[in-house]
């Protein structure tokens, strides 16, 4: 019996929940996660229809791109929407999930969708973000050191762009002395000993460190494994904000901006000037982008495409960009088939369902 926790987990390898921005609120809104699922329902947005819909299709689940819980909630007595569907899914034992600017921040998630539905080659995140990784450096034996390594490399470390299992070693000696409690792998008690040693250097994901020290207590030979943690203020390149690439063949910006309005369904695009260049690098954000507009403009793209830009946000495009403004929920409803995709590659006979319902609170007259 495949329980909701199952199908939450899924999602939660895809794109950490520790990957999402201070601000938001991704995760479970309210529910049990502990009973059996009997479907679920993806969506962008939870409303009143969705739920409903949730309901007639008996989907006990229902994972959504933006949170319905934004601000803490200090009364649950129905006087608003968001406080009615939270009343609404727990009568019906219905689970609401949220996975939001963590599946922002992953290279395979919303963003590379909307590149994907441009068609944009060679891609790489916009603003990659700092202070996601971490160094481990651990002393063992040389006969335990491959095996150690190995621990660590399944437990997530060793990861740096397109290669994995990287580490760094170099020889050394290492001296301890153990005391009556102790239980020496090598060595005796109450003898100062000095062990021959490989000292072992990996990367990991700040988020992994509970894992990977667990793994490396484990696995290390010695009663007492020594180790060193340092947060790097490297760059991760597969771990930040936006996207950028480039088209296969350059287009006008007018056909450029009737690509977006066909690939995206947008029924308007609010854009600045156009600069009478061909489109050939194309920078782009889900949802509200304009706090990348600079980066997109110092990596050389001739659109900018996002949504949510105020009036006085489009002059800093300043004739270095074109910002093509296609609307949030244009940007971003594809985003369920992103789950869609991760759940039933794990799940593939289990009941999962794409929302019906176009949930964009903005019309058009």
């Amino acid at each position: 019996m495949i329980q909701i926790q199952d199908i939450i987990s899924v999602v939660e390898q895809f794109a950490p929940p520790a990957l999402q921005e201070s601000y938001d609120n991704s995760g479970v809104q309210c529910g049990n996660t502990q009973m059996p699922a009997s479907g679920v329902l993806l969506s962008l947005d939870i409303t009143h229809e969705v739920l409903k819909e949730a309901i007639k299709k008996k989907c006990n689940l229902i994972i959504a791109h933006h949170p319905l819980i934004f601000s803490p909630l200090k009364q649950l007595t129905g006087k608003n929407y968001v406080e009615q569907l939270i009343i609404k899914a727990i009568k019906n034992d219905i689970v609401l999930y949220a996975c939001h600017t963590n599946a922002d921040n992953i290279q395979a998630g919303v963003n590379k969708k909307i590149a994907e539905k441009i068609g944009l080659l060679n891609t790489r995140i916009l603003q990659p973000k700092k202070r996601i990784l971490k160094k481990l450096v651990t002393f063992c034996p040389e006969k335990q050191a491959a095996s150690v390594q190995n621990a660590l490399f399944d437990a997530g470390c060793g990861h740096i762009g397109n290669y994995d299992r990287c580490s760094f070693s170099t020889n050394g000696n290492g001296t301890f002395r153990a005391n009556e409690h102790a239980q020496p792998f090598v060595g005796e008690k109450h003898k100062q000993h000095t062990e021959t040693e490989i000292k072992i250097e990996t990367i990991f994901e700040s988020y992994k460190e509970h894992q990977v020290v667990q793994t490396l207590l484990q696995a290390h030979p010695y009663e007492e494994a020594a180790y060193d943690i340092y947060t790097l203020d490297n760059t991760h390149p597969q771990i930040g904000s936006g996207m950028v690439g480039e088209l296969a063949q350059p287009m006008s910006e007018k056909d450029f901006l009737q690509h977006l309005k066909q690939s995206f369904g947008a029924r308007g695009i609010r854009y600045t000037r156009f600069l009478n260049q061909e489109v050939k690098k194309v920078a782009l954000c889900g949802g509200s982008g304009s706090f990348l507009l600079k980066e997109a403009i110092k990596a050389g793209a001739h659109m900018f495409v996002s949504a949510d830009f105020k009036y006085h946000q489009f002059f800093d495009a300043d004739n270095h960009i074109v910002i093509a403004d296609i609307g949030h929920y244009e940007t971003e409803h594809f985003t369920p088939e992103i789950f869609y995709s991760q759940i039933v590659k794990k799940f593939s006979t289990f009941a999962v369902h794409l929302s019906d319902h176009n949930t964009n609170p903005v019309n058009y007259f």
